[in-house]
């Protein structure tokens, strides 16, 4: 799997169309036009103030799905392709903002939502980047982005949607939080040059020029 690829943050829906699909089709027209597809879904609703229900805002994400998952198997080679991550975050990211804004969820939650998504997505880059990509069971926990966006658009069907932003934040938080930290520390430890502060600093006593006055001492 490309880095690229890695990027994306397909989860088990995305990554079953793109298997389907079997890679033939380019990502990044396909992206754009969900991309397009989401803004006009989301500018004709859902309305401020009003309980989601049967809007056009609410299929944005089966629309996205539909579009750029069958894309997703797609080695991502191409001259352009690496836009494709950048415009899935940013359907991503907007949808959950304009979706918490138009349905009353505290400004603050929306926040810290996003701010686990991006800390998600910065470390998933960063140890791709160190050649320690994220495990794949961490991956499908983390239910993909089209995961994330069907549950809280859903979610609100049956509960109030700050529950589901609250809900989703927390799980986010300590599945890729915890195991980010656990990585990172096993890494640290196995890889790390391990000293012994004692030693160093009984020998430091001869070091340089007070050491050698504390030795003739």
């Amino acid at each position: 799997m490309t880095a690229v690829r890695v990027y994306r943050d397909d989860g088990p829906l995305s990554r079953a169309l793109g298997r389907t699909a079997g890679g033939r089709l380019p990502p990044l027209p396909f992206t754009v036009l969900a991309a397009a597809a989401t803004g006009v879904l989301l500018a004709v609703g859902p309305q401020p103030g009003t309980r989601i229900g049967p809007e056009p805002a609410v299929f944005a994400p089966l629309v996205v799905l539909l579009l750029a998952g069958p894309a997703s198997d797609h080695p991502h080679t191409g001259r352009l392709d690496w836009l494709v991550p950048p415009i899935l975050r940013g359907i991503e990211y907007g949808y959950l903002a304009v979706l918490g804004d138009a349905r009353a969820v505290p400004v603050p939650l929306v926040y810290v939502l996003l701010t686990v998504l991006a800390l998600h997505h910065y470390d998933a880059a960063y140890r791709t980047r160190q050649g320690r990509r994220p495990p794949r069971w961490v991956r499908l926990a983390g239910l993909g982005w089209e995961g994330r966006m069907l549950f809280t658009a859903f979610a609100g069907l049956l509960a109030p949607l700050p529950f589901a932003y609250a809900a989703l934040a927390a799980y986010l938080g300590v599945l890729s939080g915890g195991e980010s930290a656990a990585t990172w520390a096993r890494h640290g430890r196995a890889g790390g040059v391990m000293v012994d502060l004692t030693k160093k600093l009984s020998e430091g006593v001869g070091d340089g020029p007070h050491g050698e006055r504390e030795k003739r001492a």
